[in-house]
């Protein structure tokens, strides 16, 4: 059987609709998988597997490189009418990340063999706790480059995420009082509302003149406290969430939190008890790599104009796999980043077509780049 499948526009965006009918919050993406092993197949994929938590993996074409290209199938919740309005396709996921995973799928349908070997994968819960990808890595392939689908716009290729600390913090004061005499002991929520900003300013220090993509950055995202409502609280939990740059890393800030956490306590005359709920560390793509340079190749092909490299400030997959791998990735993908999680999420067509182009042509730079860096050797 040929395993090269020629696809058209019209059937790009009518299967896009396809999995945009399909609603798939975190943890519940059978459908979709169940869909895209299908399409799979009809386009010559081999070795189709849903694994034990849901991904659905497939290879095509063979030789080297070895690229993973990996969107995910999960969306948050809300649904929103599956619709075309004009250049637009309406539906949850539309921009995150349904259009930059089909566009991947038909991108490496496009690979013959002895061009390169592409792993497509479909992953589960990238909105929750990402367990699709942190089995991914346990199960441990053997790529030379990866590629994450999330919306970054066609012409921009983003290099860089934060890392992520989440921190509960638990404030605690002698004692409780009555509400009517509120003098007769501190407030453990006013305490750790003073505690969380003071140790916020402690954390944001001395940034001045950085770019956001360069900031470190503390958010409170989350307070809870009180037994009754006439009575001061005891003690108070809060949850910062704080994010960190790629010329940073998370025991440098976890020393810096320990150092104020016990500095703003003994100030305060309060108990404070910080832990960590998780830790990403940041992760930065080196610029000069063959994936950099095959889509800023593939971009200015399509687009006839030079990418640009962007940092992004939250934190992804990408961070996982690039860290435990050491392998060159990028997250790309048709699709604006600020449709993402709306109320009325739409994809451009025109971008989303574009976007399987750039994708194709950039397989094809990077197989040209990498034998010649394999040359060079």
């Amino acid at each position: 059987m040929d395993n090269t499948f020629t696809v058209t526009p019209r059937f790009a965006v009518k299967m896009l609709e396809k999995a945009l009918r399909l609603y798939t919050p975190s943890l519940n993406e059978r459908a979709m998988a169940e869909f895209l092993a299908d399409k799979c197949d009809d386009l010559g994929f081999e070795d189709i597997q849903i694994d034990e938590v849901g991904n659905i993996i497939a290879k095509k074409g063979s030789g080297s490189p070895k690229v993973l290209l990996c969107g995910h199938m999960d969306v948050v919740p809300g649904k929103v009418k599956v619709r075309k309005e004009g250049d637009f396709l309406y539906g949850r996921g539309a921009s995150d990340a349904k259009a930059p995973l089909m566009a991947m799928l038909f991108a490496a349908a496009s690979i013959e063999n002895n061009n390169g070997t592409i792993i497509f994968v479909g992953a589960v819960d990238e909105e929750g706790n990402a367990t699709g990808i942190k089995n991914l890595v346990k199960n441990e392939m053997d790529v030379d480059y990866a590629v994450f689908g999330e919306p970054s716009g066609i012409n921009q290729v983003t290099i860089a995420y934060k890392g992520r600390l989440a921190i509960n913090l638990k404030v605690t004061v002698e004692d409780s009082a009555h509400a009517s005499a509120p003098w007769l002991s501190k407030n453990a929520i006013e305490e750790s509302m003073i505690f969380t900003s003071e140790l916020k300013k402690g954390l944001e220090s001395s940034q001045e003149g950085k770019s956001k993509g360069m900031l470190l950055t503390s958010t409170l995202t989350e307070i809870t406290g009180g037994t009754s409502h006439n009575v001061t609280p005891k003690e108070c939990d809060a949850t910062l969430d704080i994010r960190i740059p790629v010329n940073m890393n998370c025991k440098s800030v976890e020393q810096k939190i320990s150092t104020l956490v016990k500095d703003i306590a003994l100030r305060r005359k309060v108990d404070a008890f910080y832990s960590i709920l998780d830790e990403t560390e940041p992760f930065e793509a080196p610029h000069n790599s063959a994936i950099v340079r095959a889509f800023t190749l593939g971009i200015m092909e399509v687009e006839n104009s030079r990418p640009t490299l962007i940092r992004k400030t939250g934190t992804g997959d990408m961070n996982v796999i690039g860290n435990q791998w050491s392998i060159p990735v990028v997250t790309y993908g048709p699709g604006d980043p600020h449709q993402a999680h709306t109320i009325d999420e739409r994809v451009s067509i025109e971008e989303y077509l574009k976007g399987i182009e750039i994708l194709k042509k950039t397989l094809k730079h990077l197989k040209r780049l990498h034998d010649r860096n394999m040359k060079n050797q």
